[in-house]
């Protein structure tokens, strides 16, 4: 058998490849925050993330599409970089929700602890604080 026997079988292996490696491209760079994303939204703690990393993330990817425009690229990083910066956005959404809503529970356990007296009586705008 020669070469042009099997094309029918070469040419859509090569396009299935082709396909294959350009969507682990574009793709490749969000996987390994899927999980985090998980981990922080079921923990709701977020303190291991680096939101700086994220930020650098956005700036190299907002580069990449600006220079695009000068220069054109393959069309499949150009997709990484911007599926890239949707990740990143969602990843920093995440971090400053769990952050925020972190922080006002610490506030409201402060708060809560400064109305009790040192003998352990609440002082609530109903109730006038007595002398323990």
């Amino acid at each position: 058998m020669d070469a042009r026997g099997l094309d029918w079988l070469l040419v859509p292996l090569h396009q299935l490849v082709s396909w294959g490696a350009a969507g682990a491209m574009v793709f490749g760079g969000v996987v390994p925050y899927i999980p985090q994303y998980r981990d922080i939204r079921r923990t709701q703690n977020a303190e291991g993330f680096s939101t700086h990393v994220c930020l650098l993330l956005l700036v190299a990817n907002i580069l990449r599409i600006l220079f695009w425009f000068g220069r054109h690229f393959e069309s499949p990083l150009l997709w990484q970089s911007i599926i890239m910066i949707l990740a990143m956005l969602v990843m920093l959404k995440l971090c400053t929700e769990v952050r925020v809503a972190n922080e006002l529970n610490v506030k409201r356990r402060l708060f809560a602890a400064s109305r009790w007296c040192s003998c352990g009586q609440a002082a609530t705008p109903s109730r006038r604080r007595t002398s323990c």
